[in-house]
This record gives C-alpha cells, sequence and structure tokens, in this order.
C-alpha cells in the first residue's frame, strides 16, 4: 500500500479515535442540573473551565452588588448554593468574567424587550397559579388590520379552557403592556394565560378572554419578528393618541366582529402596567362609558398646572356620568411611580369617583404585576 495512503489512514484512526474518547469523557459525565430545588436550598451550576470569575445575581437580591461569588471544580464546573427564596417566579443569570450570560442548563427563560433572563420558579401559595392549570385555555397570535395607525399588526389573544366548543359569549379584559414590552410580554413574563387558567379553573374569576396588543406604535409586532419599524412624534398632536384610538377603533372592533364575545360596554375591561397604565387612564377618559371596568397599575396622574388640573376634573366627572363597575388602581409603596398614583387616587376622590387604591410592598417589578392581575381579575364581569 502507497505510505502516503498508510499515513493519511493513520491520521484518520487517531482522530476518530481521539473523538471516541471524548464522546467516552462526555458520556461518563453526570449532567449539569441548573437550578436545582431543593427542600430548603437551590443550587445553580455553570461549566467553564476557562473563566477566572463567575458570579450569580437574582431578582431575589436588592442590588447587583449582592452577587454572589461561585466556586469552581476540578473539572471547571462552578457552582453556588443559595436558602430557597419564598414562594415567586424570579430571573436571575451569571456574571462571567463581567459578562452577564444565561443558564444554559435552564429551558425556562423569558424575554422582557430586548433582554433574555433565566427563570426561577418557586413553587407555594403566591406562586400557585404561575404554573399550569388542569383545565388549560389557548394563546393565539393574531394579525389584524388597524387603519388608524396604518398597518397590519399583532396582538396575543387568550381563550378560556372550553371556547372553542362553547356556545356562550364571553366579556373581554385589554390587557396592556409597559415600556419597552410588546404584544408578548403579559403571556411571558406576566404568565396571563398560567394566572387565568387557574383562576378560572378554581372559579374564582369569570371565563374571559384576554387580549393582549402591541403598545408600541411604531411596530408592528415584537421585535423578533424582525419587520420594519415606524418612528412617530409623541410630541406631535396628531401622534399622541394613535395607539390609545386604535384600541377603540381597531382592535375591540376586530375581538368582536372575530371571536364569541359580549359586544357592550358591561363586558369590557381595559388594565395596563406603568405606560399600559397611562394608555388604560388616557382611553377611558376620552371614551367614558366605553369599559365598565378600569385598572391602572403602577402609575397615575401629573397635574402641571392649573389648566391640567380643571381637564382632569372634566374628563373624570364625564367618566363618572357614563358610570362604570370598577375602577382599580395598584401601586406598590416603593415604586417609582408611587406619587402619580397617590395623585390618581387623591383626584378621584376629590371627584366623587368610588374607587379602590391597592397599595402593596415592592416596586415598579412584574412580581407585583402578576400579583395585581391575581388580585383583580376575580373582581371583573361579577
Amino acid at each position: 500500500m502507497n505510505k502516503k495512503y498508510i499515513l493519511s489512514f493513520l491520521l484518520l484512526f487517531l482522530v476518530i479515535a481521539s473523538y471516541a474518547q471524548e464522546l467516552a469523557n462526555f458520556a461518563g459525565q453526570k449532567p449539569i442540573i441548573s437550578p436545582e430545588i431543593k427542600e430548603k436550598e437551590v443550587i445553580f451550576r455553570i461549566s467553564n473551565p476557562y473563566a477566572d470569575t463567575v458570579k450569580l445575581y437574582g431578582s431575589w437580591m436588592e442590588k447587583p452588588s449582592q452577587s454572589i461569588l461561585m466556586k469552581k471544580d476540578k473539572l471547571g464546573l462552578w457552582s453556588v448554593s443559595i436558602p430557597k427564596p419564598k414562594s415567586e417566579l424570579y430571573t436571575y443569570h451569571f456574571i462571567v468574567d463581567g459578562l452577564a450570560v444565561t443558564d444554559a442548563t435552564n429551558i425556562l427563560m423569558q424575554r422582557d424587550g430586548t433582554r433574555y433572563l433565566s427563570v426561577l420558579l418557586i413553587p407555594g401559595d403566591l406562586a400557585a397559579n404561575y404554573f399550569e392549570a388542569n383545565q388549560r385555555g389557548n394563546l393565539s397570535q393574531v394579525w389584524y388590520d388597524s387603519p388608524t395607525i396604518g398597518v397590519n399588526r399583532r396582538m396575543f389573544v387568550y381563550t378560556p379552557f372550553g371556547y372553542e366548543s362553547s356556545k356562550e359569549k364571553y366579556p373581554v379584559l385589554y390587557l396592556l403592556h409597559g415600556a419597552g414590552g410588546d404584544e408578548d410580554a403579559w403571556s411571558t413574563m406576566g404568565r396571563t394565560r398560567q394566572i387565568m387558567d387557574n383562576l378560572i379553573e378554581k372559579g374564582l374569576a369569570k371565563p374571559m378572554l384576554v387580549v393582549m396588543p402591541n403598545g408600541n406604535p411604531g411596530q408592528q409586532a415584537a421585535k423578533t419578528s424582525m419587520l420594519p419599524e415606524k418612528a412617530f412624534d409623541r410630541n406631535d398632536p396628531k401622534f399622541a393618541d394613535l395607539y390609545v384610538n386604535s384600541i377603540v377603533k381597531d382592535i375591540v372592533p376586530y375581538i368582536e366582529t372575530n371571536y364569541k364575545v359580549i359586544a357592550n360596554p358591561k363586558s369590557r375591561a381595559i388594565a395596563g402596567l406603568s405606560m399600559g397604565a397611562g394608555h388604560t387612564i388616557r382611553v377611558s377618559n376620552l371614551n367614558p362609558g366605553f369599559f365598565s371596568y378600569i385598572c391602572p397599575l403602577s402609575n397615575g396622574i401629573r397635574i402641571a398646572d392649573e389648566k391640567a388640573k380643571a381637564d382632569y376634573n372634566l374628563q373624570f366627572q364625564n367618566l363618572k356620568k357614563a358610570g362604570y363597575k370598577l375602577y382599580f388602581l395598584a401601586c406598590g409603596d416603593s415604586d417609582f411611580l408611587i406619587e402619580p398614583a397617590r395623585l390618581l387616587d387623591k383626584t378621584l376622590t376629590e371627584n366623587g369617583l368610588k374607587h379602590t387604591f391597592f397599595v402593596n410592598s415592592g416596586g415598579h417589578t412584574w412580581s407585583n404585576w402578576r400579583i395585581y392581575l391575581n388580585t383583580f381579575a376575580p373582581q371583573l364581569f361579577k
């Protein structure tokens, strides 16, 4: 046999043998489990033999400076054990030599705008409704025409268990996200489908549709759709209410035409967090009587001068005359928007509008917004 072919054969043999050894080594390793939730602790692990330092930071910590240094073993596996946090849905990431990375072994992920975060879901009373119910509804991505904005847009629509086969008509909650979010925010970070499934199955909430639009008028859909975006000048009066007008003129008519829903104000609710709370206040003030259930979360109003005060007083008086069933305002006591929420509470009181001001601990976080959804959803359409 030609020496050239013999040499090539030997080299190929060595490569295959080396690869086989790597497979054997890999097969002999235990799978990496992270996070590993035990009775009293949670263990996080990440493999990176070449890193100098690896830290863990989670949303249960108050400040990034509280990140925990992890320890490396002989195989380059970094790990750290923490006392198990109280029942809640948390997010976390690793900091590898100063670079934030997600947990590659954890299949639970959340997308927060342009950020992806690993999820730690601790069972217990508070998080009970964040897990899958026995009777599960459907979550659909729906494209609809928006003549008001001038583009075809996407929204997420939750339909409760049994909707497809039912001959009944349902009420609708229009649920709005905050700044930096999109139509996926409430379902992904807010666990809306799981919460509604659990509340409905337990008989705590009436079966309803939940419509989650994209509150960024320049977007056709979330950035992950890779569709072109258009910039609107919010300071231009003709664009100021573009999105809130599209809710009443485009979104509600589409839902009431294409779904089995009750098409009247008594069966419409609107709620939103942060920026979405501002949209909730604005759309209900511009269209008094259109929604019977109004739930702004983690935001309120700002009154710059006497004219602005007079405008709000007039709007709330019109809302009072038109009538509504529930006005539910909620905010955390350490939320940076607690003062606008308090001003809204004060202004509603001065104008004689019956309402609930739900104040709990915590700040401008999804942990609070999930609590608020759990709290006000059972009060809708009763």
